[in-house]
């Protein structure tokens, strides 16, 4: 069972990656989601907030898209055992990102679901939060098993 542990978290962190695709590239077919609009708009007004006023208006237009694209790229390496190491890296990368927009921005823990409503007692998406901590884990795992050094073999005497 330990040997199937890499893929099993593997295959987790590409699920959490690849079902956020339909919401990040939404807007490439169409109508862009609701929610995600409203995090890369609130992150990025946030980053103009604080002086970077260019990045965050660029982040706030374009920041789904090159958070999806990384995410892509990310579940691509991370579901092959040879690049899986890579693939660990820049997922959680993109993942202590996220982690960190949502603790220390206006964005929240938990952002809202129904963005007609954006007061307390609104429903808010829980889900998301507790997602990234356990993508932010299985990349973490990943990255140490790869940087553990192999168990010396005894030399035959």
């Amino acid at each position: 069972m330990k040997k199937y542990i890499p893929l099993i978290l593997s295959i987790f962190v590409a699920f959490v990656f690849l079902q956020s695709l339909f919401f990040k590239f939404a807007g490439l077919f169409g109508e862009p989601a609701d929610i995600t609009v409203y995090i890369f708009q609130t992150v990025g007004a946030w980053m103009s907030s604080i002086g970077l006023g260019v990045v965050g208006e660029l982040f706030g237009q374009y920041g789904e898209l090159a958070i999806g694209g990384a995410e892509l790229v990310a579940s691509i390496l991370i579901l092959r055992a040879a690049t899986r190491f890579y693939g660990a890296l820049l997922g959680f990368g993109i993942i202590s990102g996220a982690i960190f927009f949502h603790i220390f921005t206006p964005l929240g823990l938990f952002p809202y679901t129904d963005l007609t409503c954006l007061e307390a007692g609104c429903p808010q998406e829980y889900a998301l939060f507790f997602m990234a901590c356990g993508v932010w884990l299985s990349c973490g795992y990943l990255i140490l098993r790869h940087l553990k050094p192999a168990p010396a073999v005894a030399a035959a005497e």
